[in-house]
């Protein structure tokens, strides 16, 4: 798929660099000094790439690393919403480029596995811009051709799972897919939508889980996501609504 064509149908531009300290901090200041809403920042190889929680992500070349920069893509309240919607962008993503949906699924908050193995990585940030606005980045990362060792959940790439394919062609089906789901989105007015077909394809409803920050640990049943997108936490019969941590089947 030729991802310039379909940056310039769906309204985005792009910065490509072979080397970066961080996608997503190029894009924050992209914002910072002026830029246009659904820029998007790409590049070969991070030599300071982070995920969530201020974790390192290894960025060596041959993977896909990219940052969209937003102008006012939801209400401030419901921003951390925009990683349900990379979620699913980055599993149609998937689908798109060979991966069977029976060995996919969704991890909450933002993580996409196959066969329960991490795949990706999903970072929202956000920062105040003149006159009010709201500027959002929404960095991801897709394991092409290799993945990390030393991790906390067992990771994956599309090459281990048998599909060989460049960084710039999963990125052409990226780019439609982003259109697509945040159209659907609408600045929050669709989220109803998003969490419906989160939650068919999301791992362990039912289940018991452990959710994990930087404060304490919590066990209990996941029952499910409130309107607002926070997960439901059953522990002994009183449900907890949960915003952030790190979920373990």
């Amino acid at each position: 798929m030729d991802f310039l064509a379909t940056a310039r149908r769906s309204g985005f531009t792009i910065e490509h660099h072979q080397t970066i300290g961080s996608t997503n901090d190029r894009a924050i200041d992209y914002l910072r000094i002026g830029g246009a809403s659904r820029h998007f920042v790409i590049a070969d190889e991070q030599t300071g790439g982070r995920g969530r929680l201020g974790r390192v992500w290894v960025s060596k070349p041959g993977n896909l690393y990219a940052s969209l920069a937003l102008i006012d893509p939801a209400p401030q309240a419901q921003a951390f919403q925009l990683g349900f919607v990379a979620s699913l962008v980055v599993y149609h993503t998937l689908r798109a480029v060979g991966l069977d949906g029976a060995h996919l699924s969704l991890k909450w908050p933002n993580d996409v596995l196959v066969e329960g193995k991490k795949i990706s990585g999903i970072l929202i940030e956000g920062l105040s811009l003149p006159e009010g606005d709201q500027g959002v980045v929404i960095g991801c990362g897709i394991n092409i051709a290799h993945h990390p060792s030393d991790t906390l959940y067992p990771v994956t790439d599309l090459k281990s799972e048998g599909v060989i394919i460049s960084p710039f062609e999963v990125l052409g089906h990226f780019l439609a897919s982003f259109e697509k789901w945040l159209s659907l989105y609408r600045r929050g007015e669709g989220f109803g939508d998003i969490r419906e077909h989160w939650l068919t394809l999301a791992h362990g409803v039912g289940g018991l889980i452990v959710v994990k920050d930087r404060k304490e640990e919590r066990v209990g049943v996941f029952v499910g996501l409130d309107r607002e997108g926070r997960l439901l936490l059953d522990q002994n019969g009183q449900i907890e609504p949960v915003i952030a941590g790190d979920v373990f089947f």
